[in-house]
């Protein structure tokens, strides 16, 4: 890799204009670049982009097998024919948001409403942006003096601003707000003959009558270029505080149906630590209007619910439960400037295309790859050893393929070793002068009862042999049965949610649950008690603190979460959060349980 950067960088320096001429190549030839960041996978990037995996395959061979944080992918660019499917750029050396404003013939307020993670901190080169290019409407397929008839473009010297149609606005007040007449937003926007307004949509304000004079006059004035800074200043919106918090609980409560109870069990569990979340935050003053409706697991009752004129009214949603649902809920949300909480599927593909929605429950390639870097950074300088127990089960092989794949980048050696009867053959592939982490190649309880046997024999026959073993989130169900081998062994498992009945927090929580409920929580993890009270706390709280400015303050809200970890990042500029907290917990040979915070 070394080697194809340095031929790059001759050759730019040999012929000044060609990296200028290699970015507009590629997008005479139908694709823009991607750069790979952290957690991406080929089909969280095909999700992003709306193309297949096969697509991008085929423009970047190999990259099938592996792809690598910092590489540059080829992703085939939609023709400006077709209007269902968005513009992409790729961010250029020198380009500035005013620039790139005039290269496309729209505002810097439309890139700005188009990508809401664009900022002038992260405004350089590499970043891919959506441009909002207006479609144009359908040619009259008749005659030519028919289709002149009537005019369906806006040239840029017609328009000095985009609008950005809001709840309740009409024609007459967007007119009055701009100082033109109802005839000249409407000669503008054509669509509008029909006097029907949608929101979310974008309008072209034309120059008044007297402001086309006034432009004319002027037009021999040089224009004064932006800086990005006061390019985004300029566009910066006016988020308006919230007063009094509407959420909604959209959940398949399924009352009074008997069939699948274990799910009905878990979403009253988790609404009722909601439930005690609201609870404490209306004792601290926060003004909450609650609207909780049982979806009964259907699409259909979903649409119904959806259709009633207060959720248009939302700051926030939480749910749904069902996959089935997504969509639809999705697509509310973005049409009403609703913010979705999505708080147990890890597969949500409309979070990279919808910038509405935060997803909990943290996406497999994203998880991993959080773990692995906290893993090297802890134990880059170990004696790793991977350990097949032998019992047929692959369920970690994407787990044990990536995590041998950074090791090897990052030049960490590691060893491969086959359980057998007999723990000194054990021993032979350990080192004396450096501390040992075994992973287990299977994360079941099977592989434990034939692993832990050996390597306490080990700790207790070879002390001098420095030992840890490292593993997975299921570990937390076995605590009980593997305990005393846990902290002998010194153990650690990564989880993006963990919990124990010794924290303060927990204990506190779980009497409180039995005080409301008279019951205990599921013994099931996790507990949806703790996520229901997790998940409301921490983003009614971010909301009441600042209002509409949450997005730009994730970072800020401060709360003690019970069980589940929050560490939202958005996923492109246009796109949604994804949670990527990680903890790694320990169970130390001093019998000390620490849960390990890497932020």
């Amino acid at each position: 890799m070394k080697f194809i950067q340095s031929v790059f960088l001759a050759l730019a320096l040999m012929a000044g204009s060609s990296i200028k001429v290699m970015a507009q190549a590629s997008a005479e030839s139908g694709y823009f670049l991607h750069t790979v960041t952290k957690g991406q996978s080929l089909y969280s990037i095909s999700s992003m982009y709306n193309v297949t995996i096969d697509d991008i395959v085929r423009l970047n061979p190999g990259s099938d097998k592996q792809i690598r944080e910092g590489a540059a992918l080829k992703i085939p660019q939609a023709t400006n024919n077709n209007s269902e499917k968005p513009v992409f750029h790729t961010i250029q050396a020198g380009e500035t948001l005013y620039r790139l404003s005039v290269k496309y013939n729209i505002t810097t307020q439309a890139i700005c409403l188009a990508n809401p993670g664009l900022s002038t901190e992260n405004f350089r080169t590499g970043q891919v942006i959506i441009i909002p290019v207006k479609s144009e409407t359908k040619q009259v397929q008749d005659t030519p003096q028919a289709a002149t008839k009537e005019e369906t473009t806006v040239k840029m010297n017609d328009w000095k601003d985009m609008h950005k149609v809001e709840r309740k606005e009409t024609i007459f007040s967007i007119s009055r707000e701009y100082g033109i007449t109802e005839e000249e937003l409407i000669a503008a926007n054509p669509e509008l003959k029909k006097g029907k307004l949608k929101k979310g949509t974008f309008l072209f304000i034309p120059y008044g009558k007297n402001e086309k004079q006034a432009q004319q006059q002027e037009t021999t004035t040089p224009v004064k270029e932006l800086t990005n800074e006061e390019a985004f200043s300029q566009n910066e919106e006016l988020k308006k505080d919230i007063k009094t918090i509407k959420a909604a609980v959209l959940l398949p409560f399924m009352a009074g149906s008997t069939t699948n109870q274990d799910e009905q069990l878990r979403m009253v569990e988790y609404y009722e630590g909601f439930l005690m979340a609201v609870d404490s935050l209306k004792k601290q003053g926060v003004s909450i209007d609650l609207y909780t409706y049982d979806t009964k697991g259907k699409t259909a009752t979903t649409n119904n619910i959806l259709a009633k004129k207060e959720m248009k009214e939302m700051d926030i949603i939480f749910g749904p439960a069902n996959t089935q649902d997504m969509d639809a809920l999705a697509s509310f949300a973005d049409k009403n400037d609703i913010r979705l909480v999505v708080p147990f599927a890890p597969k949500v593909d409309e979070v990279f295309k919808n910038p509405h929605i935060y997803q909990v429950n943290t996406p497999q390639s994203y998880l991993y790859s959080e773990v692995y870097e906290h893993f090297t950074r802890k134990f880059g300088d170990c004696n790793v050893i991977f350990l097949n127990a032998s019992n047929g089960d692959r369920e970690k092989d994407d787990f044990i393929k990536g995590l041998k794949s950074e090791l090897r980048n990052d030049g960490i050696s590691y060893r491969d070793f086959t359980v057998t009867g007999n723990f000194y053959e054990l021993t032979t592939v350990m080192d004396t002068l450096k501390n040992n982490v075994f992973i287990p190649t299977s994360g079941k309880s099977t592989a434990l009862v034939k692993i832990l046997p050996q390597l306490t024999q080990i700790r207790r026959e070879r002390p001098h042999y420095n030992m840890n073993m490292f593993g997975y989130p299921e570990w937390q169900t076995y605590t009980n049965d593997y305990l005393a081998s846990f902290y002998e062994i010194d153990t650690y498992f990564y989880s993006s949610f963990y919990t124990n009945n010794l924290f303060p927090a927990a204990v506190n929580f779980t009497h409180s649950y039995r005080r409301w409920y008279s019951k205990d929580m599921a013994n099931i993890y996790p507990k949806y008690g703790m996520l229901g009270y997790d998940t409301g706390y921490f983003f009614l709280k971010g909301l009441s603190k600042y209002g509409n400015k949450m997005e730009e303050n994730l970072s800020s809200i401060q709360v003690t979460p019970i069980q589940t970890g929050f560490k939202f990042e958005r996923v492109n500029n246009w796109g949604g959060f994804i949670n990527r907290k990680v903890f790694f917990v320990h169970f130390s040979k001093d019998y000390e349980l620490i849960k390990l915070d890497f932020e």
